[in-house]
């Protein structure tokens, strides 16, 4: 169960992280206000699952998949650059989430 509180919080933090990019710079409220209750959301989660994770393993699993997730939705919905040492970059956050998560 920790792994799956862990997923929903790296995943609430692919949103507020899009959130805030789309705030504006915190000028737009339904923007800011999602970003708001996806960060207490999502740090809440976190917290949940530490109790059972160690927290090297918890910290970078969740910061991992809000990085890795938030490069993706970039790409789609915003026209970030797809580049091979950026994807690069992508894969080896992957690769050390899966490490990590073999590890524990």
């Amino acid at each position: 169960m920790p792994w799956i509180t862990l997923t929903i919080a790296g995943l609430l933090e692919i949103v507020w992280a899009t959130a805030m990019k789309q705030s504006d710079g915190f000028t737009k409220p339904w923007p800011t206000v999602i970003m708001l209750v996806g960060m207490v959301a999502s740090f809440w989660l976190l917290a949940v699952a530490m109790r059972e994770l160690p927290l090297g393993t918890a910290y970078m699993v969740w910061t991992g998949i809000g990085a890795v997730g938030s490069f993706i939705l970039g790409i789609i919905l915003m026209g970030d650059p797809v580049t091979p040492l950026r994807l690069l970059a992508a894969g080896l956050i992957v690769a050390g989430i899966m490490t990590m998560k073999i590890a524990s």
